[in-house]
């Protein structure tokens, strides 16, 4: 290596990660199949094999010859270009988290994730969490393992590098800041608003069923009308909605229950903005590090402009209600269930609930303000996985002045934890902060946003999103594409203001 000209040293790098990601790639569609259409016996042979690969791509992540390459490229970094360089930056952080861990924790914590999603999912159905925990409490000891070796590579705390792996340079500095400003406002703001409700007209709910097969149609085109295209990926059924997937083959999963619409329906809209970012990225740069999404943060930025910003808005509902009276209004529905202004209530009602997913985005940060001091307490070693059932009803009847009848709708509600994925909630209502930034500067530069949107067409809204976040991939950091966007780094003023205008207007 050491006879290598530096120009071919980058280069090499540029191989070595995609083969690297050809691999995550495999795995994102392995994992959808694993959690969509495969049988349950079948989990043992395919944690085996999320394993082996994850081995597989750690070996390469972790050849000495990387760290060599990289230091060569790093000292003639004036050579390469801005994508490049970002590129570089990239790769350098992926190598440290790679390198931070041995094989073994690697493959213990693949192959116990796997196990551990699979148990929650019998576990949640027949509301025992004790079937869970022991599995649960394993794989907690192993993430604490990697969160300690990760943190000492990285000069930084155990959650903060788990932090990292979803939204990179994210601190809980910054989280703390920003949850803390919305605890200031949420708890005034959110009774004003439901005693607002209370004084508007009653809502008339939809009466069922609601068909599948309709609820998945209807979806199906609004999906369309978004501007997902159904050659280059697929809608199917979970036992959570998430979207999976690779630019060319993106997948949206949700969940259906005919007793009622609006929770499968704004399921689907969300992940087809996850979808839709997982499209735009850089086509130039597929295959390497910079060509990715820029961590989980943005990604749910993308997911909530469209299910919150601009499918919950006024002008959506305008064009929503039609088909969904087409679709669903029938003899028995009860009087002006299905007219613009109960839909309206419908869409935008404010009500403390005990299901994050279905929450609004009111008390969504609650949820998600509770996870995550939660999920900080049990990597701190504060709190136990035995302890979590009483902590978490403890939290929510803090919070949201509601507990939870049982653990299925309580803490083991999400798959997260159980998918080993602790560090990823913040993210939510960080994605959320910056929808509203985003949402903000593009009705700013297109004025005519609300009246397309009135009429089905979302496209001001998706081409200035593909133009100003999607095409840049991960060649910023999180702060700096929000100023290069909208003029100002994360903050909680414009979902406030949001808020204010939604649901509180003057």
């Amino acid at each position: 290596m050491t006879d290598t000209p530096l120009s071919a040293a980058y280069s090499d790098l540029e191989q070595r990660f995609a083969r690297a990601q050809h691999i995550d790639d495999a795995l994102e569609l392995l994992e959808w199949d694993h959690a969509t259409m495969m049988p349950d016996g079948g989990a043992p042979a395919r944690a085996q094999q999320m394993s082996t690969l994850r081995l597989i791509r750690h070996e390469l992540m972790t050849d000495p010859a990387l760290g060599e390459l990289l230091q060569r490229a790093q000292s003639d970094i004036a050579t390469l270009d801005d994508w490049q360089q970002a590129n570089l930056a990239a790769m350098r952080r992926a190598w440290v988290h790679a390198a931070a861990l041995p094989a073994r924790l690697v493959e213990a914590l693949s192959h116990c994730a796997a196990e551990c999603e699979m148990i929650w999912r019998n576990a949640r159905e027949a509301n025992d969490f004790p079937a869970l925990a022991p599995k649960l409490a394993e794989l907690l000891q192993l993430t604490r393992e990697a969160a300690a070796a990760k943190a000492e590579h990285l000069n930084t705390t155990p959650y903060n590098a788990l932090l990292d792996a979803f939204d990179p340079g994210m601190t809980t500095d910054t989280i703390d800041r920003l949850f803390t400003e919305l605890e200031s406002f949420l708890p005034t703001f959110l009774p004003q608003v439901i005693e607002r409700q209370r004084s508007q007209p009653k809502l008339v709910m939809p009466a069922g069923p609601f068909p599948v097969e309709a609820q998945r149609a209807l979806a199906s085109r609004l999906m369309t009308s978004l501007g997902f295209d159904f050659t280059h990926g697929r809608l199917d059924v979970s036992h959570h909605p998430f979207s999976s997937g690779v630019p060319g083959d993106v997948r949206v999963t949700t969940r259906y229950s005919e007793d009622e619409f609006l929770q499968g329906l704004m399921a689907v809209l969300h992940e087809t903005g996850h979808a839709l970012y997982t499209r735009g990225l850089p086509p130039d740069w597929q295959g390497q590090p910079v060509g990715e999404a820029l961590g989980m943060t943005l990604h749910e930025s993308q997911s909530l402009i469209i299910e919150m910003q601009a499918c919950r808005s006024d002008a959506f509902i305008h064009y929503v209600t039609p088909q969904l009276a087409e679709t669903f209004g029938k003899a028995g529905n009860g009087t002006g269930a299905w007219t613009t202004a109960n839909i309206k209530r419908l869409f935008q009602q404010v009500k403390p609930g005990l299901i994050r997913v279905y929450a609004d985005e009111v008390t969504y940060p609650l949820h998600v303000i509770l996870r995550y001091r939660l999920e900080r307490a049990l990597i701190a070693g504060d709190l136990a996985i035995a302890e979590l059932p009483g902590a978490w009803n403890e939290g929510m009847s803090r919070l949201l002045g509601i507990s939870p009848p049982d653990d299925a709708d309580g803490c083991m509600q999400d798959v997260h934890w159980p998918a080993g994925l602790f560090g990823y909630f913040p993210t939510y209502t960080l994605g959320a902060l910056a929808a509203s930034q985003f949402m903000a500067a593009a009705q700013a530069a297109r004025p005519d946003m609300p009246d397309a949107i009135a009429k089905g067409d979302f496209t001001p809204l998706t081409d200035w999103l593909r133009t100003n976040v999607h095409r840049y991939g991960s060649k910023y950091g999180t702060n700096a594409l929000l100023e290069k966007a909208t003029g100002s780094p994360l903050s909680s003023d414009a979902y406030i203001q949001h808020l204010k205008r939604r649901y509180l207007p003057d």
